[in-house]
């Protein structure tokens, strides 16, 4: 393969890319390609280590969240005049807004091979206890309205769980080329990172959540269970690992979080980067989340480590646990069932390690970055 084959991807931010990416960009150079990734959130560390890698970074401007027709039509134009300087063989675009617009970009700029990953349906196809606020539906309206117009011209439309095309492609009837629509499956780790430890069964059982601390993750839930469960089990100790989001409506406060900590219902260190070992130091994952997850990313690390999981029965969580055998899911909102779930694993410690076993031998076959990378690269036909 010529070396002068080359590919862009669209970001957001640089963490991101070098997180989520970092496999699949070493996998493409090593094939021949120059990689030029595009990144619209970045400092310089994660620049760095992006280019370190062997790709080239640009940076340009696209706001996430915001609503400004005219300021996502600048980014287009600012998308293409990159792609027309680089001349790429293919764009592969990932998170909303990249997918929209960068595809879009790569359309007027004639690329041969346009790709989008849709990583979950994310806040706007959320269902909350008490229904969605008028803006997310209207990002919910406008999020569609656009795809219908980009998905007919994309060459591949790539998905992490079964349940996501279903719920944007055929329930709102969005055009696609013939088989363009392609399931990949989770995005996977490098395992190496995330090296299995078998639990301690001499210690006291202890429950970890580690996400951002929203709503929708099931932050709530997870907290008023373990109150359910310390009146029952005093001594059962309950992690938080996770960020607040405080312009996040459905987010937990500051006053909130202080107040959990002064009552000694949780243990929260704040900011960590060593997450693995606080989940090797944890007996059972938990993430009661009803979030549009594409597969999330912290229950594979607590899988490759070898925790059992106690997930919720939604689009994605689902994907990560086989009911009774690695773990269990419960229904979402239900704070009982998890709490009953909790429990189990309270009064059975034994099946803490057998289930995380089930686990642990779910992630070497599912997650392991190097093979969802050689499914990526076929799925997109980059395979010699």
């Amino acid at each position: 393969m010529s070396s002068e084959k080359k590919i862009v991807l669209i970001g957001t931010t640089a963490s991101n890319l070098y997180l989520f990416r970092k496999d699949f960009i070493i996998s493409c150079i090593e094939k021949g390609y120059r990689v030029f990734a595009l990144v619209s959130e970045f400092d310089i560390d994660w620049i760095k280590k992006i280019e370190n890698l062997g790709a080239k970074v640009i940076t340009y401007h696209l706001s996430r969240a915001g609503l400004n027709p005219f300021s996502d039509i600048k980014s287009v134009f600012e998308i293409k005049s990159i792609i027309d300087k680089y001349k790429p063989e293919l764009v592969f675009s990932f998170f909303t807004k990249p997918v929209i617009y960068g595809s879009l970009a790569a359309k007027l700029a004639k690329v041969s091979q346009v790709v989008g990953m849709i990583e979950g349906l994310g806040s706007p196809f959320t269902e909350h206890p008490h229904g969605q606020t008028f803006k997310m539906k209207l990002v919910r309206f406008l999020q569609v309205s656009l795809y219908r117009i980009i998905f007919p011209f994309l060459n591949r439309i790539i998905f992490l769980n079964q349940d996501d095309p279903i719920d944007l492609i055929e329930k709102n009837k969005i055009f696609t080329k013939k088989d363009a629509v392609k399931v990949l499956g989770p995005i996977g780790l490098n395992l190496i990172d995330y090296p299995y430890k078998a639990w301690d069964d001499s210690k006291d059982v202890s429950f970890i959540f580690v996400a951002r601390l929203l709503a929708e993750k099931g932050i709530y839930e997870y907290l008023e269970a373990a109150k359910i469960v310390k009146e029952k089990y005093p001594n059962v100790i309950f992690r938080v690992i996770g960020g607040l989001d405080l312009e996040n409506p459905y987010g937990l406060s500051k006053n909130e979080l202080d107040q959990l900590i002064s009552t000694n219902l949780i243990e929260y260190p704040g900011f960590v980067n060593n997450v693995p070992d606080y989940i090797q130091n944890s007996a059972v994952f938990v993430l009661p989340s009803y979030y549009r997850e594409g597969v999330p990313r912290s229950t594979q690390e607590a899988m490759a480590i070898g925790r059992p999981v106690i997930t919720t029965d939604v689009p994605g969580c689902r994907e990560t646990v086989v009911d009774g055998v690695n773990g269990f899911l419960t229904p979402k909102w239900d704070v009982n069932a998890l709490a009953d779930k909790m429990i189990y694993f309270i009064e059975h410690p034994a099946q803490i390690n057998i289930m995380g076993q089930e686990s642990y031998k779910m992630a070497q076959e599912k997650f392991d970055a190097e093979k969802v990378n050689v499914k990526l690269l076929r799925i997109m036909d980059i395979c010699c």
